[in-house]
Formats: structure tokens, C-alpha cells, sequence
């Protein structure tokens, strides 16, 4: 079944991760994920992975201490691994706005977009998705695809997501933001998604990958993903991105267990109030304190620092242990 397979090709993907020195592949023993083949895979990139299953170990209290051992064993092994110096054109960034308000368009967006064409200048690599944060925008995507294939495609994207939500009886078109959306201030669909492609800059877009795929290239993709976050932040994983940096107005506050997640609040107000979740206060742009390029070359050396080790706050705080793998059901 799709589904399976798409379950199968993202874990895969996951523990094949630049993040990721080794992997402890955990199965029930009857599920209909190939548990056997994601093992494969990951062995195939060269690092340790071993399969455990649990209807053969006798349940879960023997798994929990035969993976223990398992994992201790592999940190032991990739202990020594070191650190290597490496430049721009190396980064793989993933990009996302989330609990938006305002004042995301205005400033962290901006910010973002900024970070955007820099990393693709270099050249390096940006992934980015919310294909529902699209609507009432996409034309303005579609003009800047590498070719009329990808712009084509663009607009394919967005309509298949609405035909699900009518299949079920929803009007994304002619619908509302969130509540969270609507008390930050957005108004409506076109106003939030207007503010959300700010942050994928002004480059070329190459081409669009599907929610398993890794990124094929260099430059600017778009993974055709939802905006949950949990869902997102799995798929932009997969695609190999070493960290996100994530735009928020109203706090956002959730990391990803092995990509780190940078949070640029856009709000100054939100940035007070929940300092202990955001790494960067871009809302000194509002307050005209800083200009875009300052804040833009803060939140760089922010994700140089992350790439080189440095804890976000959500890794601090542990807030980074929740991953979710969507997935769609029969084509409509």
C-alpha cells in the first residue's frame, strides 16, 4: 500500500540522517512497515544499525533492556568520530512559519527569506512546504519555477490538497485562518499565505519533492507537506536538512528530536513572554531596533553555531522528542 511504503521510505530516511551516527531499528515483528529493508538501507550508508524485534524478545520490558544495551554499545563505537570544518554551500536548511500572527510576514519571514537566497547563493540547499499555506499565493510560487513544469506543478500541488478537504466537506479557499491566526491579526487564507512565502526568498525554485523524497539537488525545493508541525518537521527531516529555522509570531515552541529547530519570533511581545523558547528576537525589527539585514546576519551565525553544536532552546529544554509521518490514503 502507498501509505506503507511512504511509512517505510521516511524512517528510512530518518535513520540515514546527517545528524544520525547509528540506528536501532525497533519492530514488533507484524507490522506492515518493512522493518527488514528500513535496516537495509541505513546499513547501506555505512553506519551501525541493528533490528531488534519485540514478539521475539518477549515484550516490551526485554526490548527496552535488549536496546539499551544495543545503543549503548553504538554510542561507544561513533564516539570518536570528530567534527569537520565545512562552508555554506553544504548547508541543507529547512524552512517553516507556524503559529503566525502578524507580525511573521513583517519581520521573521523576511528574515528567513533573507537566510534563504544567501544559502542558495552559496550554493547550498533550502527545503520548504505547508503546501495549505500556499493558497491564495501559489501563482505568485509558480512564476518563479525553474521552468513552466514546476510552476505547473505548483499549482497541481495546492489543488490536490483542497480536493482532500472538500472530499471531507471543507472550504479551505473561502475559509479562516486559525483562531491563534485570527487573534494575532491575519485576517484571511490569502493574507496569512502572503506573509508565510515571504520566507522562501526570492530564488529559483527548482522543482517539487513529495513527503519521502530527499532533496536531489542544490538550491530551493518545495516538499509538497502539510502544516502540522509534528508532520512537517518529520518530512523536512527526511529530506536530509541538518536544521530548520522556524518563523513565529504567537510561539511556537516544538523541536524535533534530530534536526535542530531554530525559533525566530517576529513578535517582541511574544519573544518576552516565552524567552525560554525562542532563539532569536526579530521583532527588534518592528520596534525598529535593528534593521532586517542585522537581525538576518544574527540568526545566521545562530545556525552556524547550531551546525557546530551549539543547543537551541528546545533541545535545551527537551522539547524536541515528538515526530509524526503523514500520510494520505487512496488518491482522490
Amino acid at each position: 500500500m502507498p501509505d506503507l511504503e511512504l511509512v517505510t521510505d521516511t524512517l528510512s530516511q530518518l535513520g540515514s540522517h546527517p545528524n544520525v551516527g547509528a540506528a536501532l531499528v525497533i519492530s514488533l515483528g507484524c507490522e506492515g512497515s518493512n522493518a527488514d529493508e528500513i535496516a537495509t538501507r541505513i546499513a547501506a550508508t555505512g553506519r551501525p544499525v541493528e533490528k531488534i524485534v519485540m514478539q521475539e524478545l518477549g515484550g516490551t520490558s526485554a526490548t527496552i533492556h535488549a536496546g539499551i544495551d544495543i545503543v549503548q554499545k553504538m554510542a561507544i563505537a561513533i564516539s570518536a568520530q570528530q567534527r569537520s570544518e565545512a562552508s555554506l554551500d553544504e548547508v541543507v536548511m529547512g524552512i517553516k512559519c507556524g503559529s503566525s500572527d502578524t507580525t511573521s510576514g513583517l519581520s521573521s519571514n523576511m528574515v528567513i527569506g533573507q537566510m534563504t537566497d544567501q544559502i542558495v547563493d552559496a550554493p547550498g540547499t533550502v527545503i520548504f512546504g505547508e503546501t495549505t499555506e500556499f493558497m491564495g499565493a501559489e501563482h505568485i510560487l509558480a512564476r518563479g519555477g525553474r521552468t513552466p513544469e514546476v510552476g505547473q506543478r505548483i499549482y497541481e500541488i495546492v489543488d490536490a490538497m483542497e480536493k482532500r478537504a472538500m472530499a471531507i466537506g471543507v472550504d479551505m479557499r473561502n475559509g479562516q485562518p486559525t483562531a491563534g491566526n485570527i487573534k494575532g491579526g491575519l485576517s484571511t487564507i490569502e493574507e496569512k499565505s502572503l506573509g508565510a512565502i515571504n520566507k522562501s526568498g526570492s530564488r529559483t525554485i527548482e522543482g517539487v519533492i513529495e513527503y519521502q523524497d530527499v532533496v536531489p539537488g542544490k538550491g530551493l525545493w518545495i516538499k509538497d507537506s502539510p502544516g502540522f508541525e509534528p508532520e512537517i518537521l518529520t518530512g523536512i527531516a527526511a529530506s536530509g536538512a541538518q536544521a530548520m529555522v522556524f518563523s513565529t509570531g504567537r510561539g511556537a515552541p516544538q523541536g524535533f528530536p534530530i534536526m535542530p529547530v531554530i525559533k525566530i519570533c517576529g513578535n517582541p511581545r511574544t519573544y518576552q513572554n516565552l524567552s525560554h523558547e525562542m532563539d532569536v528576537d526579530a521583532g527588534q525589527i518592528i520596534l525598529g531596533n535593528k534593521s532586517l539585514d542585522q537581525v538576518t546576519e544574527q540568526c545566521l551565525q545562530k545556525l552556524m553555531r547550531v551546525l557546530s553544536g551549539e543547543l537551541t532552546k528546545s533541545e535545551a529544554i527537551n522539547y524536541n522528542r515528538t515526530m509524526d509521518i503523514h500520510t494520505r490514503g487512496p488518491k482522490i
